[in-house]
């Protein structure tokens, strides 16, 4: 370790501010020097590491250098990122996750072969690194069959058992246009395609009768229903609420309101003649949309699980709310998807936060026998 990183690395937690950190170690990267910015977050994180929760410095010039390292693009500088993410991060699948949505965000498909190849910058990726930087690359429209090295490790079966090697290696008609965020050294920035539709308020004052209602939601269903917005309720303040019905008589659009008003839904409580909640047909596309942004950039306060896991977790709601297998095929699941009638809701009751992050999704199966609820809120 260099006398300068020492002094850094000793005097961080004493520091009111860390801009002429973050500056020196810009200055060093434009004079290419990329592996003292690289060699200088190994040694903050073999020195603070354990404790990173409580050191706020640590965490500022941490990030700032692998920011530095991965959205400035060229083969030095992804590998010595990936240096620095296999010492920092041995155990650390959140901080590889952020990193791959990273590398993938700042640099060309060429340069990130650099990871799938032999050397030592093969020693430096994990395989849980590569499995996200794979389908990060699928998720901005990167054709894996153009890279040998990337596509021989996609397609290799020894990773068959790992829970992303069940999506596909392209984009799905379901998944047109990601919301993705863009890095930059300073920060990122989000889309948030929450919320129904454009539509009409629904007024529930309709005598219209309603076919009759069993309730058939399980544990399984709940859990992979809300794959997508665990993490509000795990990482930030919101909760959600899941559901499956079977009717005695197929469902008709127009009394869709009246019925889901009827469930007993948490969600809808004290919606009524009185009280309109929007309703709107929508397509499977802007479902896995609002899904995908939830799962992959998290609530109002987490960052979610970025765009490998967060690709997962849409996949894992959709498929609940399609009534299909989980362990069916891809292609299988998308057709289920596809063949069923999707709306979006939302509602000014107490339960809905209606601040930024509200979803309400229904499904309607073929035969229209079988709907599913689930609706999501959080807040800051």
């Amino acid at each position: 370790m260099s006398d300068r990183i020492q002094k850094i690395v000793t005097r961080l937690p004493d520091l009111k501010s860390v801009t002429q950190v973050w500056d020196m170690a810009e200055r060093r990267l434009d004079q290419g020097d990329a592996a003292f910015v690289a060699d200088l977050g190994i040694a903050l994180a073999d020195r603070y590491g354990s404790s990173a929760a409580q050191v706020w410095q640590y965490r500022s010039v941490f990030d700032r250098l692998l920011r530095l390292l991965t959205t400035t693009a060229g083969r030095e500088h992804v590998e010595q990122a990936l240096r620095l993410v296999s010492a920092a991060s041995p155990s650390n699948r959140k901080l590889v996750r952020y990193a791959a949505s990273l590398f993938a965000e700042g640099q060309t498909a060429k340069d990130l072969a650099i990871p799938f190849v032999g050397g030592s910058s093969r020693a430096a990726a994990s395989e849980e690194l590569r499995a996200c930087l794979v389908h990060e690359l699928v998720l901005r429209g990167v054709t894996i069959a153009e890279s040998s090295a990337i596509e021989a490790w996609a397609t290799s079966s020894h990773w068959r058992h790992h829970p992303l090697a069940w999506l596909p290696l392209e984009l799905s008609v379901i998944e047109e246009a990601p919301p993705l965020p863009s890095y930059s050294v300073g920060g990122a920035s989000y889309s948030m395609p929450y919320g129904p539709q454009d539509g009409p308020g629904v007024a529930l004052g309709s005598v219209t009768p309603l076919p009759q209602v069993t309730e058939t939601t399980t544990a399984e269903f709940r859990e992979a229903a809300t794959a997508a917005v665990a993490n509000w309720a795990e990482e930030s303040n919101g909760r959600s609420e899941a559901g499956t019905y079977e009717l005695t008589e197929p469902v008709e659009a127009e009394i869709l309101p009246g019925l889901m008003a009827a469930l007993g839904l948490e969600c809808l409580s004290g919606v009524g003649p009185l009280k309109r909640f929007a309703l709107s047909a929508c397509r499977p596309e802007h479902a896995w949309r609002m899904l995908f942004a939830a799962a992959s950039t998290g609530g109002a306060y987490n960052n979610g699980v970025y765009g490998a896991y967060g690709r997962l977790a849409a996949w894992r709601s959709l498929t609940a709310l399609s009534g299909a297998s989980t362990t069916a095929p891809v292609g299988e699941v998308e057709r289920s998807i596809q063949e069923c009638d999707w709306y979006s809701f939302g509602a000014a009751t107490r339960w809905f936060e209606c601040v930024a992050w509200d979803i309400g999704l229904v499904s309607v199966v073929p035969g229209a026998r079988r709907i599913a609820v689930l609706a999501a809120t959080d807040t800051d």
